[in-house]
């Protein structure tokens, strides 16, 4: 095996795979190995389960070789979030009052990811209870790119292992950007699905009604790859899609020329770092070279922290009844952030989350009608990747409200609230090397679409061959 191989694509390694030029014990072996010896500086593991991944990939192996092949994941090494149940492995959820929590079951996700034939190498860190402070007692994931910036808020894990090559795909979560942050943070394609394409069930809450499940890795197509094993309808999720998903794999090089851009010039530049602002702006001039018709549209204004005063009620309301059987009983094992969040939600009612509801669908409406005019619009991926230090990502009250004024939630909460798809994609890097991303967004179900975008600007560009030195 070449000394890079980890990181190859998904698409590519596959086909290596399936022709049994690489085996997937020997992949699975180096993986492990590679995240030993590089792990300790990154911290993008909570828990890494070797045994369990050997004995994956030794059976991946053997049914490949009697001509049993699953698809494109078949021995595939990858990584979830540590917010999905692993039967009989630890799901802490960043959460101490979880620390010694061994699920009995699969979630879905995970076990549509064994379906495909996939090697699961360990479960990746996050933010306590996925909001946007670390427990005190937990590591914060490391960016690759430097240790000193921020590696984005809750799938942080996923974001840096992917970078890293610690893995090949992984699996996040998304209520407020927490698979967009990341894939922002560390250079890497990051898909949030429409609300319900793929099962919530044995993923830990944080809000019911906000959190999507979607694929991290370092290719538009290995993310349709992913997204196409974990969509679809699932019995035990009542939230999920019941419609039949067309995989989007097959569409990737569906034609572009005549798909309509939106772009919103005010929405785009609102606190946006002039270098990334350059960027974006040639990927615009790629896709018109492409023949993507570029449409004027006026999006709801709404500054970040008025974004977050309508999402944040929601979020603490729910986040109450998710948390019921451990806060407030057991608060002082709460870090400062999530405890503080969920005191909001205490002091809230029924009635004023009826009210916070209607808001969030006031605005959805809104947003919603300019998402349908379009094939996709584009904006950043939630700003640009900053430098932070520990004291704010563990939840000090003034450090984090610092910290808090960086996110550019502009970017990332309206498809939250709507339901609706976005797509982060690499787009070069600032002087300093800190990764530039763009944003897709879609009316829901456009995944396709929006992958076909992403994907064929990225053939003419190769962002995504360039890795981190860490």
């Amino acid at each position: 095996m070449k000394d890079d191989i980890h990181f190859a694509t998904i698409y590519h390694l596959s086909k290596q795979i399936k022709d049994g030029v690489i085996s997937p014990v020997e992949l699975t072996e180096h993986m492990l190995s590679r995240i030993e010896s590089s792990d300790p500086k990154l911290n993008s593991f909570a828990t890494v389960c070797a045994a369990r991944a050997l004995s994956e990939a030794r059976q991946a192996e053997k049914e490949i070789l009697s001509g049993e092949y699953r698809g494109p994941l078949h021995g595939v090494p990858i990584s979830v979030k540590d917010l999905c149940y692993t039967k009989d492995l630890r799901t802490m959820g960043g959460l101490k009052v979880r620390k010694d929590f061994t699920p009995t079951f699969d979630a879905t996700v995970v076990n549509k990811l064994n379906l495909s034939g996939a090697v699961l190498l360990g479960k990746n860190g996050l933010t306590e209870g996925a909001l946007s402070g670390y427990h005190p007692e937990f590591e914060i994931p490391k960016n690759p790119w430097g240790v000193e910036l921020w590696s984005g808020v809750s799938s942080s894990g996923s974001g840096v292992a992917v970078a890293a090559g610690l893995c090949f795909g992984s699996i996040g979560t998304d209520t407020g950007g927490s698979i967009r942050y990341p894939s922002m943070a560390n250079g890497v394609v990051g898909l949030k699905p429409t609300y319900g394409a793929v099962s919530r069930h044995g993923v830990m809450e944080l809000a019911r009604t906000l959190d999507h499940v979607g694929p991290l890795a370092r290719s538009v197509e290995d993310v349709a790859i992913i997204f196409d094993a974990i969509a679809g309808r699932d019995r035990h999720d009542p939230t999920s899609l019941a419609r039949n998903l067309v995989p989007i794999k097959t569409q990737l090089s569906k034609e572009i020329r005549g798909m309509m851009l939106g772009i919103d010039s005010n929405y785009i530049g609102s606190g946006t770092d002039s270098g990334l602002l350059n960027a974006i702006d040639d990927v615009i001039k790629s896709f018109e070279a492409l023949g993507v018709r570029l449409v004027e549209i006026n999006l709801p204004t709404s500054k970040p922290e008025e974004l977050r005063d309508l999402w944040l009620p929601i979020v603490a309301f729910e986040a109450v009844k998710a948390h019921e059987k451990t806060f407030p009983s057991k608060a002082d094992d709460y870090g400062s952030y999530l405890r503080s969040v969920l005191e909001l939600g205490l002091t809230m009612n029924e009635a004023d989350y009826v009210s916070a509801q209607m808001r969030r669908n006031q605005y959805a409406t809104q947003f919603e009608t300019e998402l349908k005019k379009v094939d996709a619009i584009i904006c950043p991926a939630g700003g640009f990747v900053f430098k932070i230090n520990e004291n704010a990502q563990y939840g000090d009250e003034e450090e984090m409200a610092s910290v808090i004024k960086n996110f550019q939630g502009q970017f990332t909460i309206p498809s939250d609230l709507t339901g609706s798809p976005g797509l982060v994609v690499p787009c070069g890097f600032s002087e300093d090397q800190r990764p530039y991303t763009f944003q897709l967004l879609g009316p829901k179900f456009s995944e396709a679409a929006l992958c076909a975008l992403g994907h064929q600007y990225e053939q003419r560009h190769d962002w995504n061959s360039i890795h981190p030195d860490f």
